[in-house]
């Protein structure tokens, strides 16, 4: 691709400037003339929808190799499919390396391929849930690189949900995974960049580490308050309505109902066949659940879970963000499925995210309290209080991480 006048890109004062805007406008001199790897994706991107890649090189960067996290550096492949462990980039002529490859060792990249780096390039756009895997691969890049020698630059972006709610628990010792490797709550409000400084000061883990900050970014934004233009991240995370709803309904990927993929609303479309639309929406409404309205519908996946067959469920309207709890919306999903279908309701029982000893809804709500009192049809008023004051003490934490 060629960048016509690259030398002016700077953002208009209306609209955030990313971390990669300001290491291309402000700070160039940090990459130009070294050897660099670059972690990235699809949304790896600046305001004009140029890529990181072109960016990077055009600024004098020397790119000698790619890594991509979950999903593949294009983006194309579905959720935990592997990835071919290194390719060649097309255009730039240098190895692609998966980082989500068969097996848990995929997940960090090998010395070998770091080995004669300068430093490496982390731009990866967050959701906002500790379960999106590309942070956790941003912090496996910085245990890699402190090993290696080699210096992290994390450009960061934007937490599309805003940067000031936090909803669920934190995660238990013993429960961590690709889905949450440290103790952070479901919905987090932190950005990538403020993960990188959580997980350097915070969790030990010892890099040189070189976070570039945005500008005009503050924490009350929701994303299309920043002017920016939105890539979606991964193939299941279509629009920042998806984002917004993803914390809670993340959890359904720990059953064998339906998230809704293989549909255009994925994870604010859900059910199951066997479930009655009607019924179910009118459990849910009489829950009260404020921010959202929940609409009956049927839908057909065209693949992953029941793909072919007619499911019955519903579509979750959000009707004001600022109220609406993603989490506790998920949470009501499961009972209400629970409740009303109780044949369709059950557990994942194969592999999650490389891990077979322990439950996928374990893994995600980061411990078995959430499960066990699902099972017991217990009311969750004790644990979400529990929550909530696990919630308060990790603000105490978050509080000397935050960049802005």
């Amino acid at each position: 691709m060629v960048i016509d006048n690259f030398e002016s890109i700077a953002p208009p004062m209306f609209r955030v400037q990313t971390g990669l805007e300001t290491l291309i406008n402000e700070g160039p001199e940090k990459i130009r003339g070294a050897r660099i790897g670059v972690v990235c994706h699809p949304a790896s991107i600046d305001a004009g929808l140029r890529h990181a890649l072109d960016l990077l090189q055009a600024a004098g960067a020397r790119i000698t190799a790619i890594f991509g996290p979950e999903h593949g550096a294009r983006g194309e492949a579905q959720d935990m499919e592997d990835v071919e462990d290194v390719s060649l980039d097309p255009r730039l002529r240098v190895p692609v390396y998966s980082l989500y490859g068969a097996t848990a060792a995929s997940l960090t990249p090998r010395q070998e391929q770091l080995a004669g780096l300068d430093a490496l390039v982390v731009d990866l756009q967050d959701v906002g849930a500790r379960y999106y895997t590309f942070v956790w691969t941003m912090a496996l890049c910085m245990e890699a690189a402190g090993k290696a020698g080699v210096r992290v630059v994390v450009c960061d972006r934007p937490n599309p949900i805003d940067g000031l709610t936090t909803e669920g628990n934190l995660i238990k010792p013993g429960f961590e995974s690709f889905v949450g490797l440290y103790p952070l709550p479901n919905r987090h409000g932190l950005t990538p960049g403020e993960i990188a400084r959580y997980v350097h000061r915070r969790r030990g883990v010892r890099c040189e580490l070189d976070i570039v900050p945005m500008r005009g970014w503050r924490r009350e934004m929701y994303f299309e308050e920043t002017g920016l233009p939105w890539v979606y991240p991964s193939p299941n995370m279509p629009t920042v309505d998806t984002a917004l709803v993803y914390p809670g309904m993340c959890l359904v990927e720990a059953t064998e109902l339906s998230e809704g993929r293989g549909t255009c609303r994925p994870f604010e479309v859900a059910g199951a066949p066997g479930v009655d639309p009607e019924v179910l929406a009118a459990d849910l409404a009489r829950r009260h659940l404020p921010g959202c309205r929940f609409r009956p519908l049927y839908f057909r996946p065209k693949f992953q879970k029941h793909a072919g067959g007619t499911c019955g469920g519903v579509q979750i309207h959000v009707t004001d963000r600022r109220r609406f709890g993603s989490y506790a919306v998920g949470v009501a999903f499961l009972q209400s499925v629970k409740r009303v279908a109780p044949e369709a309701f059950v557990w994942r029982a194969k592999p999650y995210e490389f891990v077979a000893d322990v439950p996928a809804i374990d893994l995600l709500a980061g411990d078995e309290r959430l499960r066990l009192a699902l099972e017991a049809d217990a009311d969750l008023a004790d644990l979400a209080a529990e929550w909530q004051r696990e919630r308060t003490a990790f603000e105490e934490i978050r509080r000397d991480c935050l960049l802005y």
